[in-house]
């Protein structure tokens, strides 16, 4: 990841291409009184930023966006696989007990069930497996199927699909989590998971300018 902060150099650019645009950077240069050598870097810069953009035999031109513009493009090009993490995963048949230990264990609010194929039929929250701690029930020996949440109950989403998509999803259902899936003939297979610290992840990074 690259931090991006313009300098009066490429502020002075940016005002070149939007007065004389398109410019190529031979003539950026000789306004300037630089080789286009040296002016390689920031046209670069400020082509990866999304201020401008090139063509060939054309030359550059100002994109005509704002910061909110450019931002607001950078995140609808944000894909669940550049930020989901390692889903944490239980067979269906393992005790309430060990579901919670599990849950303690990877410090994680949201565990996803398999069967024995290895295919999502359930996702547990903390408060399926608090509803079930509350009482005189033997946890040990009530399995997790009995509790969970199971098809076609459940949200999922794809690697492909927009990040920003999900985290509607995530604030409109008011759940922590969702498995990443890849659909294969038997059924669904957990690849990975969003959750809403993944949200804040990207948040922070924008906040850094360090998502291109």
């Amino acid at each position: 990841m690259i931090k991006i902060e313009l300098n009066k150099r490429q502020e002075h650019i940016l005002q070149i291409v939007k007065d004389q645009g398109p410019i190529t950077g031979e003539h950026i240069a000789d306004k300037l009184n630089l080789t286009r050598a040296t002016l390689r870097p920031d046209l670069a810069i400020l082509t990866m930023a999304g201020y401008l953009e090139a063509r060939p035999r054309v030359g550059y031109f100002y994109t005509g966006k704002t910061g909110a513009q450019l931002l607001t493009d950078k995140i609808k090009k944000i894909q669940v696989q550049d930020y989901q993490s390692i889903p944490v995963v239980v067979n269906e048949n393992v005790s309430v007990y060990d579901a919670i230990c599990t849950m303690f264990l990877e410090d994680v609010g949201t565990l996803f069930v398999v069967d024995e194929q290895s295919l999502l039929v359930g996702v547990l929250s903390r408060k399926d497996l608090l509803r079930a701690s509350i009482g005189k029930q033997e946890l040990t020996s009530i399995p997790v199927h009995i509790i969970m949440t199971r098809m076609p109950n459940i949200t999922y989403c794809h690697r492909e699909e927009l990040l920003i998509d999900i985290a509607q999803v995530l604030i409109e259902k008011q759940i922590d989590a969702i498995p990443v899936v890849k659909k294969v003939d038997a059924g669904l297979e957990v690849v990975g998971r969003v959750t809403k610290t993944n949200i804040t992840k990207l948040l922070v990074e924008l906040a850094h300018d360090e998502v291109l």
